[in-house]
């Protein structure tokens, strides 16, 4: 399994898995009624690119956030992508970042003919190590993007003026404060806040950047058919964002139950010999419970 399952599909689970790793069906079908009546409301609209929909969506994320910003985005690979492109960064570039992560942190970087610079994690959490990230900033790295990794959060590394920190929180919804200048979410159906299909967000308390990321996920329009840079197609779906409308109020619950379940494991594993567990850090939202095993 990669750190992060970004890509799992029907065809990818294991015909002998005892227990899915993700079960969509079993997910969905509290908020059964709701999902339902959100489809309806959208059907019925005829509005189904960007629209109110996503727009109170983004509001109503920003406040459980706690951010001025939420731009919803087409997935949290293209977050990682779009956010990197608002903040300069393209060929001859390089960006810090964990080697171990899902392949989007570096891909994106890559995308944009920058070069990913891998500094250490560390052993015990997983997540890039403070010192060795701030030792791998040179006089070409534009950005760094620290992973908070599994819903815990990761340490935000001090780094000179000029450096940007972009934070890949695509498992961590409500795991961290934002330390850097931005941070991206995953809406993959397998997140703690899972659409109904793909989506992302990028979240920042900083003007300027949210308003050219809103204008890159429109093919750098502003207005319509008036291209002032060149962007990309984005765009969160408003009927995803309907469906992500719904589940939003109980995710706090939904959050709490994953940091009771891992208490449990906690209980029932930790004299095992063999076992590492997880450390049980402040904040952790337990998008997934992650031993080490002989």
């Amino acid at each position: 399994m990669t750190p992060r399952d970004e890509g799992i599909g029907a065809e990818e689970r294991a015909e002998d898995e005892a227990v899915p790793f993700f079960d969509p069906v079993r997910e969905q079908a509290e908020q059964l009624e709701a999902l339902r009546a959100a489809f309806e409301r959208v059907l019925a609209s005829g509005m189904f690119i960007l629209g109110p929909e996503v727009e109170a969506f983004e509001r109503e994320l920003a406040e459980w956030l706690g951010v001025r910003h939420v731009v919803g985005l087409s997935s949290g690979t293209d977050a990682l992508l779009v956010g990197l492109m608002a903040l300069g960064v393209g060929p001859g570039d390089e960006v810090v970042t964990t080697p171990f992560t899902f392949f989007a942190t570096a891909g994106a970087v890559v995308r944009l003919g920058a070069r990913p610079v891998f500094a250490d994690i560390d052993p015990d959490t997983f997540q890039l190590d403070p010192a060795a990230a701030a030792a791998a900033v040179g006089t070409r790295t534009r950005a760094l993007i620290p992973v908070h990794l599994f819903g815990a959060p990761c340490p935000v590394p001090r780094v000179p003026e000029g450096v940007a920190v972009l934070e890949d929180a695509a498992q961590a919804i409500g795991a961290a404060p934002l330390g850097g200048i931005a941070g991206t979410l995953s809406f993959f159906p397998a997140k703690n806040l899972g659409a109904l299909g793909d989506g992302g967000a990028l979240y920042t308390d900083d003007d300027a950047l949210a308003g050219r990321v809103r204008v890159l996920r429109v093919h750098g329009a502003k207005p319509k058919y008036h291209h002032h840079l060149v962007g990309g197609n984005f765009r969160l779906d408003a009927l995803q964002a309907a469906f992500l409308r719904v589940k939003l109020p109980s995710l706090r619950r939904a959050i709490e139950a994953r940091r009771q379940h891992a208490a449990i494991y906690r209980e029932v594993l930790w004299d095992v010999p063999e076992v590492r567990l997880p450390p049980d850090v402040a904040g952790h939202t337990y998008n997934q419970f992650v031993v080490r095993a002989r």
